[in-house]
């Protein structure tokens, strides 16, 4: 099995450094004392997403040939890789469809055309549109970039924690949201190498339990949910699974109303917009799951894709 390294990390970080800027660190007095906010809902394509999509296609176009990438890139994505596909792949010159289900977020949908992707919407859930896709891969033989099961992503999503360590080198947990797994194994892999006693938390929706049930052996199911960017199991055989069950110290889990209420608290006390999966790990510390003690902490703020009509329900 090929697992991402640390090398694979620094090497990403080189790549990523012509195109990407080193996202903010801010501190939040209100969450407890040490308590800071990775903000990348202000990476381009206001996601972490563009990192890994990023990072995987620019050392892809080192390794395609010339009729490999004339047949182009697919993926499926819940929207945040879609967006972050469809920026790599006009930035190398290469066409790429992304298989979306038929609910994404309008925002996603918009913002995955708007950078010139095709976008195919297809199933009720993600899991649908991954299965659709890898179909596509076969029929028209493209090159697929999974959301999460991919080294190169991996090693994209890592750079956050390289980045965390330059802005609080003294950083003793890490609080990321957790879907299949990519970002908590790329960060995790990240942290733990430059301080094996660094405690890395994943957070996830009770209703997109997949991480957790590969970690815990349980059998909790996939449920609607306002954390669309969490949503889908976990592929056969992912590399994630091994990797996160390394560095990973536990698995929180929280409730549909504690996000609800974790994304209307960060508006309303540090005027950011976030999507549901960026809100987990505040969700998780507001309601006690996870406890907001001195120790200097860094939450992951995933992404801001939150599509308006969604946002205002929940604030009204």
């Amino acid at each position: 099995m090929n697992l991402t390294t640390f090398p694979d990390i620094l090497h990403a970080r080189q790549r990523l450094a012509a195109h990407l800027r080193p996202t903010p660190l801010e501190m939040s007095e209100h969450l407890g004392k040490n308590i800071g906010f990775k903000l990348e809902n202000l990476n381009l394509t206001r996601s972490f997403k563009i990192r890994g999509a990023l990072n995987a296609m620019l050392s892809l176009s080192l390794s395609l040939s010339d009729e490999e990438k004339s047949r182009g890139i697919v993926a499926a994505s819940a929207g945040n890789h879609a967006q972050g596909v469809a920026y790599a792949a006009r930035l190398s010159g290469v066409n790429a469809r992304v298989v979306m289900p038929a609910n994404a977020p309008q925002r996603k949908v918009k913002g995955t055309q708007r950078l010139g992707a095709e976008v195919v919407l297809y199933g009720d859930t993600y899991d649908d549109a991954e299965e659709h896709a890898r179909k596509l891969q076969a029929q028209d033989g493209m090159t697929f970039i999974s959301p999460y099961n991919d080294r190169q992503v991996i090693a994209g999503a890592g750079t956050i924690g390289l980045e965390i360590f330059d802005e609080m080198p003294d950083v003793e947990r890490v609080i990321i949201p957790t879907s299949g797994g990519g970002l908590m194994a790329g960060i995790g892999l990240a942290c733990k190498t430059l301080n094996p006693a660094l405690e890395v938390v994943g957070v996830q929706s009770v209703a997109t339990p997949a991480m957790y049930n590969a970690l815990y052996d349980t059998d909790y199911p996939q449920q609607d949910t306002l954390a669309d960017g969490l949503s889908g199991e976990i592929e056969q055989g992912s590399i994630t699974v091994p990797l996160c069950k390394k560095v990973t110290d536990r698995i929180a889990l929280v409730e549909e109303a504690q996000i609800e209420e974790a994304v209307r608290w960060m508006l309303q006390m540090h005027n950011w917009v976030v999507e549901g999966a960026a809100a987990v790990g505040i969700a998780a510390l507001l309601s006690g799951e996870l406890a907001a003690d001195d120790r200097p902490t860094v939450l992951i703020i995933s992404g801001a894709n939150i599509d308006y009509e969604k946002l205002r329900k929940l604030l009204t």
